[in-house]
C-alpha cells in the first residue's frame, strides 16, 4: 500500500512538471516575438540584427514627432472608448436578458447574440463593408465604432453573464415584494453587484477594439487606426519604429487586459467557507 502510495504521488508529480513545462513553452511561444520587438524597439540599428547596436530613444522620437501616428492613435482612441461604452451596455442587456427572462426562442436570440467572434474577421469585414457602402455612410469613424462594437459585443456579454450567475435570482423579487419599483431593484441591486463584471467588459471590449485590424482597414477609409498605419509602414519598408509603434501598442493592451481580469477576479465574491 505504501509503494502504490508512493508510486501515485511521484506519478502525480511528473505530471504537474510535465504540465509546468508546457505551460512555460506556450508562453515563451506567444511572448517571444513581443519581448523581441521590444528590445529592437531601443535598438540603434536600422535592421533587427544581432549582436544589437547601442541604446537609443530615436524611434520613439519619430513617433513622437510623426502627425500620422498621432492622429491614428487619436482615432484608435476615441474608437475604442466609443465602441467600449456601446458594447458593454449591449453585452449587460443581453446579459440580463438571459439571465432573468424565460421566452421562446432564447436559444436563438443567444446565438445570434454570440455569432460575430465566431465568423472570420475577414469576412466580417467584407459584409460590414458592402453593407455601409449600400447605405451610403462608409469611411466614417463612427462606421468603426458600429463595426467594433458588433465584434466586442459579445466578450462583454460573457463577461456580465458570468458574473450575473453568482447572484442570487430571488434578490430581486424580494426587493420587488418590499415596494421597489424595476428599475431601482436594477440601480440598487443588480448594477452595484455586477459593477466588477462591468467595468471588467470596459477594459477587455477596449483593449480588443485598440487592437482590431481587419475590419478597421476595410471600414475605416481615411480614418486610420494604429493597427492600419502599422500595415501602412510596414508595406513600404522595413522601419523600426514599427517596434516603438508595437510597444505601445502592446502596453496599452496588456494594461487593459490585465485591468479587466483584476476587476473581475478580485472585486468578485468569495466562496464561504464550511466549518
Amino acid at each position: 500500500m505504501h509503494l502504490r502510495t508512493h508510486l501515485r504521488t511521484n506519478a502525480d508529480r511528473v505530471i504537474r512538471l510535465l504540465l509546468l513545462g508546457y505551460l512555460v513553452l506556450v508562453f515563451l511561444f506567444i511572448f517571444t516575438p513581443i519581448v523581441t520587438s521590444i528590445i529592437f524597439s531601443f535598438n540603434s540599428d536600422r535592421f533587427p540584427t544581432v549582436p544589437l547596436g547601442s541604446f537609443t530613444w530615436k524611434w520613439y522620437q519619430t513617433i513622437y514627432t510623426d502627425a500620422d501616428v498621432w492622429e491614428a492613435a487619436k482615432t484608435s482612441i476615441m474608437v475604442a472608448i466609443s465602441t467600449s461604452i456601446l458594447a458593454t451596455l449591449i453585452g449587460f442587456c443581453t446579459a440580463y436578458t438571459d439571465f432573468r427572462y424565460q421566452f421562446r426562442g432564447k436559444n436563438s436570440y443567444l446565438v445570434l447574440a454570440l455569432l460575430p467572434p465566431t465568423i472570420p474577421l475577414i469576412i466580417l469585414a467584407l459584409a460590414m463593408l458592402a453593407w455601409f457602402s449600400r447605405i451610403g455612410i462608409s469611411g466614417k469613424i463612427w462606421t468603426i465604432v458600429i463595426a467594433h462594437t458588433v465584434l466586442c459585443a459579445p466578450f462583454a456579454m460573457a463577461v456580465i453573464r458570468l458574473r450575473l450567475q453568482q447572484m442570487d435570482p430571488d434578490l430581486e423579487s424580494a426587493a420587488w415584494n418590499l415596494g421597489a419599483s424595476e428599475w431601482a431593484a436594477m440601480r440598487n441591486i443588480v448594477l452595484p453587484f455586477a459593477k466588477p463584471a462591468i467595468i471588467s467588459a470596459l477594459c477587455l471590449t477596449m483593449a480588443i477594439s485598440f487592437d482590431e485590424f481587419a475590419v478597421a482597414w476595410f471600414v475605416s477609409g481615411l480614418n486610420k487606426t494604429i493597427p492600419v498605419i502599422i500595415l501602412e509602414i510596414l508595406q513600404g519598408n522595413i522601419d523600426p519604429q514599427i517596434n516603438a509603434i508595437g510597444t505601445f501598442v502592446f502596453v496599452t493592451s496588456i494594461t487593459l487586459v490585465i485591468m479587466a481580469q483584476l476587476f473581475f477576479i478580485l472585486r468578485s465574491p468569495k466562496q464561504p467557507t464550511h466549518v
